[in-house]
């Protein structure tokens, strides 16, 4: 398709980043099965599978690499990338995290920290390298590894005795 094919479905440069970042998070923003409660350690490894697959999606990071260049122009990118994709994600994982507080497996006193924890230790390894390093890229191994150990931490700080 050509440039000016592409911008003939799209009225604005910023209408055609909306549709790509909704596009790339598609499928991936945590509304997938909640995993049941009672297995802290096998829902937050499921969840935190999905979330290490969604980060290494192809060209992912290439979208996160064109909304921050275009931040200064098109500022609503950023927050159509965040509310569209992370934000629902997050969501998804602070809920999962209520509800294993609520069957007395975690003991919990702020899910949206521990969602944001575990997050963020899958990402800074499997995302943000990838992002300032274009050639790096983990292999399964390592991305397994990062998940088990995320969740490993999570289950040493919040499961109940």
């Amino acid at each position: 398709m050509s440039k000016a094919t592409l911008f003939k479905q799209f009225p604005t440069k910023a209408a055609l980043f909306d549709a790509i970042a909704t596009a790339s998070w598609q499928a991936g923003d945590g509304d997938e099965d909640t995993p049941p409660p009672g297995d802290l350690r096998a829902g937050l490894a499921l969840i935190g599978r999905r979330y290490a697959a969604l980060l290494t999606r192809p060209n992912m990071t290439d979208l996160f690499r064109i909304v921050i260049a275009e931040l200064p122009r098109f500022p609503e990118l950023a927050e159509s990338q965040f509310h569209r994709g992370k934000l629902p994600y997050f969501d998804s994982v602070r809920r999962y995290l209520e509800t294993e507080r609520e069957a007395g497996t975690i003991r919990l006193e702020d899910p949206e920290l521990a969602a944001t924890q575990l997050l963020g230790m899958i990402s800074n390894y499997v995302f943000w390298r990838r992002l300032l390093l274009a050639h790096w890229a983990p292999d399964g191994a390592a991305v397994e590894s990062v998940v088990d150990e995320a969740v490993l931490m999570m289950a040493a700080r919040y499961a109940a005795a």
